[in-house]
């Protein structure tokens, strides 16, 4: 089957497809006012002919960035009354206990906008108090006053009995029809008010965009008679139907960047690395996972932005931690003189100043550029020439003259200052998980991470660094990998050993039933789904848990040996001690539901034998590394012309269509068998 993979960032739209047996790529630059010019342009570039298509995978930042730059819908919340604020007050600790600046996340809804209903449930699903469908009414029709276009209906305790918000959702799309309705229980049944409160408005607040864009990508695709199936990448690492995207777009948030890693851990396996770090420099931001026997950590829990300030969202998500770092951040000095790049990015529109639209904002593509790291002839394959001396005159008009530096010091210091930068999330996904980065290799990849990957793995102690084949494309290449997968969950409280086995074994077959549905929904087959249960596990009186994985309920109402050794081994490998005679209790039950690709060229391509297809005379250059007043004369060459097996050691420039590969001295370069680059750091005194 004839399958492509597009990937949607800030800057660039990737493609990698599967066609007639064979690997075909394109790069182009990202309209924002209109994403899906650069997936009819990909495509275009590709040469790819729609109606012989059988799946096109798709992933972009369009939701994130939604909720990022708040431009979000109007959207009202409907709460239980007495609850008004509890998606305005949040969480009572405070994250950064020495900034003085520091503020708590500011919610998408104004409170004028928050709506109380009589009704309520007990933990239990008990009903307490009826509803009110009278009052559901009067609001029904205030938000049609209000100009609202999208609500999110979250009530206390919903995960245990969601009849009251089926009512709410009936009358609002029955009496409301344009209106986006995205009911609590729809998205996750899972406790923590707060939490599942900000993760239904997060929905609300980027239905109506994410719909839409959706709406159009699939009418563009139809009119060009594309007939296949539409995939959406989702945040956990899987992908769900286009419908499913349209009405949950929170499960989309991380689409793009997650995609890569999936693709990072298929090739940890294939190279038998143990852990590793992939990172994913683009042209906006750059990610970072840890990735342990070729999996990606996922985490039941996210904050869309700052750690601090964000916005909570709990959903299962790979675990990327995202600096606003990458090739258009904009280089900035402060009043006080001290020199900034990121978070704010230039963009595709109009990107960095060597793009020659105009721009006098220097970006880090600028300063690579004039520092001879990026060749301005090749850049796009040789689609988009670069302009050196726009770049220079950015630099040095922004940075050079307030500093009283040079041109070639400025872009060497915007260079490092990046580098700093981005290495904060390499080590918050290693050491600041007890990971020793001298025990891992890194895994880089997006269109600038080749450029930047080894001086941060020597930063820190990285003795590895894997540059993939088509690092530039990787994220879209890693969609071609990804799985069909569902995520269900159930709170459940109760000691273990003291459950009731009726209700567990309810509530099993529940997630079951759930998860059937959902792949009849999708015409999944049931002959390639695998069914996976976990129990959220903790001490009596943690706050938070571990999903242990369980084969029946019998394991958490029977002989209960078997998951309290198995917690006990994850609680020490996580936290470095278990406490082997404390009582144990489960917060939730939860399923996750996979069916692997059918086709597996992708992955079979990672590890297909390279052959050289092109030929290029070797060359040489001037490239700044250390010091800006001592340029280094580089080898330059062409890694399509590199045969399996050839070995360079730096300094050294290996170039290829949509990226850049920057070696340092001393730094040793192996060709795999595979045609992977592996680069092996030199040890400095």
């Amino acid at each position: 089957m004839n399958i492509v993979g597009v990937d949607i960032g800030g800057t660039f739209t990737d493609l990698v497809g599967c066609i007639d047996g064979k690997i075909v790529t394109s790069k182009t630059s990202t309209t924002p006012a209109d994403p899906t010019r650069g997936v009819a342009d990909s495509l275009t570039l590709a040469h790819t002919d729609l109606p012989a298509l059988g799946e096109v995978l798709h992933g972009s930042t369009i939701a994130i960035n939604t909720v990022l730059e708040r431009k979000g819908a109007v959207t009202a919340l409907i709460t239980t009354k007495g609850f008004r604020d509890v998606y305005a007050i949040g969480r009572g600790n405070r994250i950064e206990a020495f900034n003085l600046w520091f503020h708590r996340p500011k919610p998408l809804v104004e409170r004028r906008l928050t709506f109380e209903i009589t009704e309520r449930c007990t933990a239990g699903g008990d009903v307490l108090t009826a509803i009110d469908t009278a009052e559901v009414e009067r609001v029904a029709h205030e938000l049609k006053a209000q100009g609202v276009e999208a609500v999110a209906v979250c009530f206390l305790h919903s995960y245990a009995n969601p009849e009251h918000e089926r009512v709410v959702g009936e009358i609002l799309r029955r009496m409301h029809p344009g209106l986006f309705v995205t009911l609590s229980h729809e998205i996750l049944r899972e406790f923590r008010e707060y939490e599942r409160t900000s993760t239904t408005v997060l929905n609300a607040f980027v239905g109506p965009r994410v719909s839409n864009y959706l709406g159009t990508l699939e009418s563009y695709l139809r009119s060009e008679k594309f007939t296949g199936k539409v995939h959406i990448m989702r945040s956990n690492g899987g992908v769900m139907s286009l419908e499913q995207a349209s009405a949950q777009p929170v499960s989309m948030m991380e689409s793009g960047p997650v995609a890569g890693m999936i693709g990072a851990g298929r090739l940890a396996l294939h190279l038998g690395l143990e852990q590793c770090i992939g990172f994913d420099m683009g042209g906006t931001t750059a990610k970072s996972s840890l990735i342990t026997r070729g999996h990606p950590a996922i985490e039941d829990g996210y904050v869309i932005g700052d750690h601090a300030s964000g916005q909570p969202m709990q959903l299962p998500v790979v675990d990327i931690v995202e600096v606003g770092n990458g090739g258009g951040s904009i280089a900035w000095v402060d009043n006080a003189g001290g020199l900034h790049v990121g978070p704010k990015s230039a963009g595709a529109d109009p990107g960095p100043a060597c793009y020659g639209k105009g721009s006098m904002d220097p970006v880090v593509t600028d300063a690579d550029l004039v520092l001879g790291r990026i060749n301005g002839g090749r850049f796009l394959n040789g689609a988009m020439q670069l302009d050196v001396a726009a770049a220079s005159r950015a630099l040095d008009e922004k940075v050079g003259k307030p500093l009283g530096l040079t041109t070639m010091e400025a872009a060497h210091g915007v260079a490092t200052i990046s580098d700093a930068n981005m290495s904060l999330s390499v080590r918050a996904v290693s050491v600041n998980k007890g990971v020793d980065p001298r025990d891992t290799a890194m895994i880089a990849f997006g269109g600038a991470g080749p450029l930047h990957a080894i001086a941060i793995a020597r930063e820190i102690f990285i003795p590895r660094v894997v540059i993939p084949k088509l690092p530039g494309t990787f994220s879209a290449l890693g969609m071609l990998m990804a799985s069909w997968r569902q995520d269900f969950v159930r709170t459940l409280v109760g000691r273990l050993g003291a459950l009731d086995k009726a209700l567990v074994e309810r509530v099993y077959a529940e997630l079951a039933t759930d998860g059937k549905a959902q792949m009849a929904r999708d015409e999944v087959s049931g002959d390639i789904a695998d069914f996976r249960f976990y129990a959220d596990l903790r001490y009596v009186g943690q706050e938070h848990a571990l999903p242990i994985p369980i084969n029946s309920p019998d394991m958490l109402t029977g002989d209960i040996a078997k998951v309290r050794e198995l917690f006990h081994v994850e609680h020490d490998q996580r936290y470095g001690q278990a406490a082997i005679e404390e009582s144990l209790e489960v917060v939730n039950l939860r399923l996750v539901v996979t069916a692997a690709r059918s086709d597996t060229i992708a992955e079979q391509w990672l590890t297909e034998k390279w052959v050289a297809t092109e030929t290029a005379e070797e060359g040489s250059r001037d490239v700044v590394y250390d010091d800006p007043a001592k340029p280094q004369k580089a080898r330059v060459l062409w890694r399509p012309a590199m045969p399996a097996g050839m070995t360079i050691t730096g300094p050294a420039v290996i170039e290829e269509p949509n990226s850049t590969i920057l070696i340092h001295p001393g730094d040793k370069v192996t060709v795999t068998e595979a045609g992977h680059l592996i680069v092996d750091l030199a040890q400095k005194a």
